[in-house]
């Protein structure tokens, strides 16, 4: 009797470390923590994650953009304002609990939408590194622009 205890007490031990070996421990990441400008590398690519809404919920309107090919986020603003919609340059998002950052790229041309989906590996007051979902080789590492009112 008691090495059937002892045994029903060891089994329980295994048992309960193991859960813990075997859980993954996924950090949340907040949608707050991602809404604002982030600039790519030290580049002139940029990304901002607004808090303006998307036609399709739980969506919200972002948008990206190169000044190194003389593009500015003006001209997406300009481009909205005078299509009544947005295209090139602007996605809807959504930063899944799991760290999964789903981003559906909308195109002028017939509509398009365009989905990928990241995974997020760091999302800090300042940095926010991801890699692309299916290509683990595209790694993208930026960091927040902390922008000051004039």
């Amino acid at each position: 009797m008691r090495n059937l205890k002892f045994i029903l007490i060891a089994l329980v031990g295994v048992a309960l470390c193991s859960c813990n070996l075997f859980n993954k421990n996924t950090p949340e990441y907040k949608l707050a923590d991602l809404q604002g400008l982030w600039q790519e590398n030290n580049t002139e690519h940029f990304v901002r994650f607004s808090t303006e809404k998307s036609d399709e919920d739980p969506y919200l309107l972002g948008r990206e953009w190169d000044e190194a090919e003389d593009v500015s986020e003006s001209d997406l603003l300009d481009q909205r304002a005078q299509d009544g919609f947005p295209g090139n340059g602007w996605f809807k998002y959504w930063l899944e609990k799991e760290g999964e950052l789903t981003e559906i790229h909308l195109m002028n041309n017939g509509g398009a939408e365009i989905p990928k989906v990241y995974v997020v590996t760091k999302l800090t007051d300042t940095d926010l590194e991801y890699y692309e979902k299916n290509y683990k080789s595209s790694k993208f590492y930026f960091s927040k622009v902390v922008q000051t009112k004039q």
